[in-house]
């Protein structure tokens, strides 16, 4: 399987001065770039995909939108795609319109057996988070064995991703940062007394060049 993960476009929420909390909101007009540009390039270097998996969340469905058109493909929408503190701890989505406004003040991984949304009941751990991607993942492998897969996802859900093919624990001592439509892709292979995982890139960002 070769699975490439895509960072969304930049949306409102990632801007500097936004302060309302955590809503749901789409891409900025620089975010709607970035997803053009990763539209016209990605067919050219990943011609033929199997499945387009996207996160329900507005930022990413924007994002996979570009990719949807560009391959002439429909999308595949997942809520275990969702960015963290978006989902319930029994990996169920809240409602986009309704989602809980405040984090913690504490890093999710810093503690990461409590709730990253305390005030609101029901909330998900980064443990559960990192259940969910993993979850995700592992589906993956048992349907897509010999299939080419995109996920348009959230930059919590790659920095997951890491940990969950890496067999990192609990306390993650490292972030794996992506810029806005960053691309990483690895590749599940099956030989005998190998890893089973192949990391050939993360972060790149070649389609971003052609704005300039």
């Amino acid at each position: 399987m070769h699975l490439y993960m895509i960072r969304h476009g930049q949306s409102h929420v990632n801007l500097a001065e936004w302060d309302s909390g955590n809503t749901d909101e789409g891409l900025t007009e620089l975010g709607q770039k970035q997803a053009s540009a990763l539209g016209k390039w990605l067919p050219q270097h990943v011609p033929s995909v199997e499945v387009i998996y996207t996160s329900t969340m507005r930022r990413a469905l924007e994002t996979a939108g570009h990719l949807a058109e560009a391959y002439d493909f429909p999308l595949t929408y997942d809520d275990r795609l969702r960015e963290i503190g978006n989902n319930r701890w029994d990996h169920s989505a809240w409602p986009n319109d309704d989602l809980p406004r405040d984090y913690a003040d504490y890093w999710a991984s810093e503690r990461p057996f409590s709730t990253v949304t305390p005030f609101t009941e029901g909330g998900e751990t980064f443990i559960h988070f990192r259940a969910r991607v993993g979850i995700f993942l592992e589906g993956l492998v048992e349907r897509h064995r010999e299939d080419t897969v995109v996920a348009v996802c959230h930059g919590g859900v790659i920095e997951a991703t890491f940990d969950h093919i890496f067999n990192v624990g609990p306390w993650r001592r490292c972030e794996i940062w992506n810029h806005n439509t960053g691309i990483t892709y690895f590749e599940y292979v099956e030989h005998p007394r190998r890893e089973t995982w192949r990391l050939h890139f993360n972060n790149r960002t070649c389609h971003l060049e052609e704005m300039a």
